[in-house]
């Protein structure tokens, strides 16, 4: 068996194994990350032989960090990360590369469209009817997207919405809200078979999906980083944030929102950021929470979503793909029956 990992921001690891008798046996660690003193890599090998197959993440990792010789340095890899490409190995968990991807940025439709169309596009990457893909997005209209278990009247405020002209409007996946102003953001979604993310952690599949953005901002020279649970960031702060839902066919939804240039004190006025939030992320301020894409790039918005597409495809082999006239009709009836409604809207008043 042969497994695979990619540390977000860090380097490959790769597993090879054997099944015997219900344990890990004929375990070897290879990969392009640093390790010293040379001999641990026996270490670690030794530790995870013998190991039941059903053993997850944390048993693993914590084996492999049991037998590490005192002052072992891991650079560009943890015990986790090893232990999630021996997961992904006993799952026989696919790569991007054993995917056909393609890279859609259409027109622009309502948020609520876009939020149908995620629902849609996931549904049918899950059953097969589509290939995986990545979607930029592009909206006609402001609004506020708030996370599908957060309070409608805690996060908003109407008076503030009503000012700036923002709608207001609830999506699928958990999380928090994003204020969807034109021009302002840069919204992607990912529509992937669950097998792409199989025997990882949760959390580790937020860093795992995102890795190739993280990419693509450093190509822009913005030294980006993930920090648990969701959030991208730059040396100056927050940049974005990801959220996930994952529907009972397989398909997996997993989408961030990027800050590309922001009005701080709009922002203040229209969503109530509580104090508890802000002194979690150090902050005294809202409008310091988010460090805009624009103003450490200097590119225009559609440059950076060029970047995006540019890099995507050139690490997965994308191809151009386009929204069909059946899945708008989906969607468009998805608006109608969900997501313009009160009792969708209202589902957490």
């Amino acid at each position: 068996m042969h497994g695979e990992y990619k540390v977000p921001g860090g380097k490959l690891v790769v597993v090879d194994l054997e099944e015997k008798d219900g344990r890990i046996a004929g375990f070897h660690l290879a990969g392009d990350f640093f390790l010293e003193p040379d001999d641990a890599l026996d270490d670690i090998d030794a530790a995870v032989n013998g190991l039941p197959v059903e053993s997850d993440v944390p048993t693993i990792a914590a084996a492999i960090r049991a037998a590490l010789p005192e002052g072992a340095q891991l650079l560009g890899f943890t015990p986790e990360a090893v232990a999630t490409a021996i997961r992904r190995a006993l799952v026989t968990a696919p790569g991007w590369g054993d995917f056909e991807w393609e890279v859609v940025h259409d027109a622009a439709v309502s948020p609520r469209m876009n939020l149908a169309l995620d629902e849609v596009l996931t549904a049918r990457v899950g059953a097969g009817l589509r290939k995986p893909t990545l979607r930029l997005w592009e909206w006609n209209e402001n609004a506020v997207v708030i996370g599908s278990f957060q309070s409608l009247r805690n996060e908003v405020d109407p008076a503030g919405a009503a000012k700036f002209g923002f709608d207001v409007v609830r999506r699928i996946s958990g999380g928090g809200a994003m204020l969807m102003a034109a021009d302002s953001i840069v919204t992607y979604s990912l529509y992937v078979p669950a097998s792409l993310v199989a025997g990882m952690t949760f959390a580790d599949s937020y860093a795992f999906l995102d890795d190739w953005v993280l990419q693509a901002l450093r190509s822009l020279g913005i030294d980006a980083v993930y920090q648990p649970l969701n959030d991208i960031a730059g040396p100056h702060g927050k940049i974005g944030g990801a959220a996930q839902k994952r529907l009972a066919n397989g398909g997996v939804l997993h989408h961030a929102t990027l800050s590309y240039d922001m009005d701080g004190q709009m922002l203040t006025e229209v969503l109530r950021i509580g104090r508890e939030k802000l002194s979690d992320k150090g902050t005294v301020s809202a409008a310091k929470r988010v460090d805009p894409l624009r103003s450490q790039t200097g590119l225009p918005r559609d440059a950076v979503i060029q970047r995006f597409i540019d890099t995507f495809t050139t690490l997965y082999g994308a191809t151009t793909g386009h929204i069909t006239e059946e899945e708008y009709a989906e969607a468009e009836a998805l608006v109608a029956s969900k997501f313009a409604t009160d009792a969708w809207l209202q589902r957490v008043p």
